[in-house]
């Protein structure tokens, strides 16, 4: 993955393919491109590229860079996957200097468990005290 650059720059960010693949997984099905790309606007993005710029992967924190960080809306092309993309991308994450210290680093998933543990992340140890508001349809209501 030598010829594989993360970049955190918002312009390096290929707003198309990242919509694509986005708006088809399952955490963020129909995501409307406005919506997407106001969250990426005010996230910590980290794009994996190709020597000529070609966006491969994705990732983006979701954080105050302090406190608190939410890692989401990872993912690499199929092309690129079970390459050492995703973990390029982790490692660009786990190194970044705004996101040192923090108190507390969350996710969600439903298949990588064993790739976040490399990382650090756990099963929380007391979900209960943890609460969401949760409206899983809210991109159908915005379908334009």
């Amino acid at each position: 993955m030598d010829q594989i650059s993360i970049s955190t720059q918002f312009d390096d960010i290929d707003i198309d393919l990242v919509h694509c693949v986005l708006s088809k997984s399952y955490w963020s099905k129909g995501i409307p491109k406005d919506v997407m790309v106001k969250g990426m606007q005010h996230s910590l993005c980290f794009s994996a590229l190709t020597p000529e710029g070609r966006q491969v992967g994705f990732a983006r924190m979701i954080t105050d860079r302090a406190t608190f960080a939410y890692l989401a809306d990872v993912f690499v092309v199929e092309a690129y996957q079970g390459k050492g993309v995703s973990r390029l991308i982790l490692d660009s994450i786990a190194n970044h200097s705004e996101l040192q210290g923090l108190r507390r680093m969350m996710l969600a998933t439903r298949d990588a468990h064993d790739l976040y543990k490399k990382y650090g992340f756990e099963k929380i140890e007391n979900p209960e005290i943890f609460m969401q508001s949760w409206n899983p349809d809210v991109y159908k209501s915005n379908v334009n």
